[in-house]
C-alpha cells in the first residue's frame, strides 16, 4: 500500500502562501459586513423605506426579463445550430457568441444614438410622415426597463448558448435516435428528452447572465434604471455616504448567495450520465431546406444582428468621424493606463492561479480545498460592492501609513495605494481570479502526478518541479487564461469608475463619462477598441471548442473502431 509522503517545509510553505491569498480575497468582503454592521443611527432605516424597496423591485423586475429571454433565445439556437443543417449552420455555431465581445454599456449607448429621439430612426420616421413633434406618433422609450432588459439579453445570452451547446453536443445520440425510432417528433425530443437533460448546464449559463446583469452599472445608469448597482453608486457618491452604501452592498451580497443557491438547486439532482465515451458520436442533425431553413437562419441570424451587427456599425461609423483623436496625447494616454492596468492583473492573476492550483496538487486536503474554492468566489461578487470593501481596507492602510510617516519623517506620502492603481489592481484581481484559476486547474489535472513523482526522484523540490516540469507543459493553458482575464479587466467597468485615482481615464471609463454627456461621437473610438480587443478571446473561443469536441469525437470513433 502506497504512503502519501510526509509534507516538506517548503510544501506547507505553498500552502500558506494559497490560504494567505484568500484571506486577500475575502478581506473586500469582511470589510464590507464590518462597516454595514457597524452603528449609523437611522440610516439604514431609510435606505429601507425609501430606497431598497424600489431599487430591490427594480433589480428583480430586469433579472426576471433578462433570466426568461437569455434562457429563451440561448436554449434555441444552441438547439438549433446542434441538431440542424442548413446553409450558414458552421458560421452561425461561432458568430452567436460574437456578442459577447461587446460590454452592455456599449450596447446601451449605442442603442440609444439609435432608438433616441434624435437618433437616425426615429429622424427617419418623423421626416417620411411629417410629424414635427413626437407627442405626434408612438414609438418605444429606449432609456426604460424594457430597453435595458432587450440590450441586456441582446449581449449576456451567449452564456446560456454555450453551456447549453455543450450540454447538448454531449448528449447521447445513440439515446436521441432510439427516441426518434419510438416516434417522437422533433418537438417531443426537444422538450421530453434533450431539455431535461440539459437543465443544468442551462442553470450555470442563466445564473451566470445574471450575475452580469447584476453586476452593470453602464447601461442601468444611461437607461435611467434605478437598480441596487445604481443605488449602491448614487449613495456612496452622489449623497456622500459610504456606510449607506455598504449596507446597500451587503444586501447585494446577500442577493448573489441566494442566485448561488438557486443555480445549484437546480442542477440539484440532474445529473445524468451520457454513456460509455467509446460510443458516444455526434449527433444526426435534421436536414433542413426551402422555408424551414432560411426560418432557423432568421432566427439565429437575429440575435447576432441586434447583439453585435448593429452597434458595430454604429460604432464603426461614428468611430471614422473622430479618426484624428486617435495619436492624440489623450486618447494614447487612455489606452496605455487601460492597457498596463490589465496586463499587470492578467499576469497578477494567472500567478495567483497557478499557486493556489500547485498547492492544492501537493495537499488535497479538505481545508486547503475549502480555502482554494473560497478564492475564487470574486467573480460572483458586483464590481460596486468589490470596489467598497477594497477602499475601506486600502484608505485604512493609507490613512495610517500616512500619519506614521508624518509623525516619524515629516513626510506626507497621502493615499499611497488608492492614489496608485493598486485597489484597482487588487478588485480586478480578486473579481477575474476565477476566470483565470478554472482553466489553470483543469491545465494541472491534465498532467499525470507520476511526472511529480519522477522529477522528486530526481532531486527536484517542489518549486523546481513547478518551474521545470509544469510551466513548460502549461504555457498555452497560461498564455489563454492570461488573454481572458486581459480582456475582462480592460472592459471592466463599476469598480474601474469608483476605483480610479484622480484624472486617471481608462477606455471604459472615458466610454462612460462620455455618453453620460451624450457625446456619442466621443465615445465611438474607445468603445471600437474594446469591441475589437473583446473579440480575440472570443474567436478563440469558438475554435477551441469546436476543435476540443472534433478531438472528443475522432477519439471515441478510434476508440470504438
Amino acid at each position: 500500500m502506497l504512503r502519501t509522503p510526509s509534507l516538506t517545509l517548503t510544501d506547507r510553505l505553498w500552502q500558506i502562501a494559497a490560504i494567505a491569498i484568500t484571506g486577500l480575497v475575502l478581506l473586500p468582503i469582511a470589510a464590507i459586513v464590518w462597516i454595514a454592521l457597524s452603528p449609523t443611527g437611522d440610516l439604514w432605516g431609510q435606505l429601507l423605506r425609501t430606497v431598497l424597496p424600489s431599487s430591490l423591485q427594480t433589480t428583480l423586475s430586469l433579472m426576471v426579463g433578462v433570466g426568461v429571454i437569455t434562457a429563451a433565445v440561448g436554449v434555441g439556437t444552441a438547439w438549433i445550430v446542434t441538431m440542424c443543417e442548413f446553409p450558414g449552420r458552421r458560421i452561425l455555431d461561432w458568430a452567436l457568441l460574437v456578442p459577447l465581445a461587446v460590454p452592455t454599456y456599449i450596447v446601451a449607448f449605442a442603442y440609444i444614438e439609435i432608438l433616441d429621439y434624435t437618433g437616425p430612426v426615429q429622424s427617419l420616421i418623423r421626416s417620411v410622415f411629417g410629424f414635427k413633434t413626437s407627442r405626434e406618433y408612438w414609438f418605444p422609450e429606449i432609456r426604460s426597463l424594457g430597453g435595458a432588459v432587450f440590450v441586456m439579453s441582446a449581449v449576456l445570452y451567449p452564456y446560456v448558448y454555450l453551456t447549453a451547446r455543450a450540454s447538448f453536443l454531449i448528449q447521447s445520440a445513440s439515446m436521441l435516435d432510439v427516441s426518434r425510432t419510438l416516434g417522437a417528433s422533433p418537438y417531443g425530443l426537444f422538450f421530453r428528452i434533450a431539455l431535461p437533460l440539459a437543465r443544468p448546464a442551462i442553470a450555470i449559463g442563466v445564473s451566470l447572465a445574471l450575475m452580469e446583469c447584476l453586476n452593470d452599472i453602464g447601461a442601468v445608469t444611461f437607461f435611467g434604471v434605478r437598480t441596487l448597482t445604481f443605488s449602491v453608486y448614487d449613495v456612496w457618491l452622489n449623497r456622500s455616504s459610504l456606510s449607506g452604501a455598504a449596507q446597500l452592498a451587503l444586501a447585494m451580497l446577500l442577493m448573489v448567495l441566494l442566485l448561488i443557491w438557486l443555480e445549484r438547486l437546480g442542477r440539484n439532482r440532474q445529473r445524468f450520465d451520457a454513456g460509455s465515451s467509446s460510443k458516444q458520436r455526434a449527433p444526426t442533425r435534421f436536414s433542413l431546406k426551402g422555408f424551414k431553413a432560411g426560418l432557423v437562419l432568421l432566427v439565429c441570424f437575429l440575435p447576432i444582428l441586434f447583439g453585435f451587427v448593429i452597434p458595430g456599425l454604429l460604432l464603426a461609423d461614428r468611430a471614422s468621424r473622430r479618426l484624428d483623436t486617435l495619436l492624440t496625447p489623450g486618447f494614447l494616454e487612455t489606452v496605455w493606463n487601460s492597457f498596463s492596468l490589465a496586463a499587470i492583473a492578467s499576469f497578477l492573476t494567472v500567478v495567483i492561479s497557478v499557486a493556489l492550483a500547485y498547492a492544492l496538487r501537493i495537499n488535497n486536503k479538505g481545508p486547503l480545498k475549502a480555502a482554494v474554492r473560497l478564492a475564487s468566489v470574486g467573480y460572483a461578487i458586483p464590481g460596486t460592492v468589490l470596489a467598497i470593501g477594497i477602499l475601506i481596507p486600502l484608505a485604512t492602510f493609507d490613512n495610517a501609513l500616512d500619519a506614521w510617516m508624518r509623525e516619524t519623517f515629516g513626510i506626507k506620502t497621502g493615499l499611497l495605494l488608492l492614489g496608485s492603481g493598486t485597489g484597482l489592481v487588487y478588485a480586478y484581481v480578486v473579481r477575474f481570479l476565477a476566470v483565470s484559476y478554472g482553466q489553470v486547474e483543469s491545465g494541472f489535472g491534465r498532467i499525470t502526478p507520476h511526472l511529480d513523482m519522477a522529477a522528486r526522484t530526481l532531486g527536484r523540490n517542489t518549486g523546481q518541479t513547478l518551474t521545470q516540469v509544469h510551466i513548460p507543459l502549461l504555457k498555452p493553458i497560461l498564455l489563454s487564461a492570461a488573454l481572458l482575464s486581459f480582456v475582462d479587466c480592460m472592459k471592466e467597468l463599476p469598480a474601474t469608475i469608483l476605483l480610479r485615482p484622480f484624472n486617471f481615464e481608462t477606455l471604459a471609463t472615458t466610454v462612460f463619462e462620455a455618453a453620460s454627456r451624450e457625446a456619442f461621437e466621443e465615445a465611438a473610438l474607445p468603445s471600437l477598441a474594446i469591441v475589437l480587443v473583446g473579440l480575440i478571446p472570443v474567436i478563440y473561443l469558438a475554435r477551441s471548442s469546436a476543435a476540443s469536441f472534433r478531438t472528443k469525437m475522432s477519439q471515441r470513433t478510434q476508440a470504438a473502431s
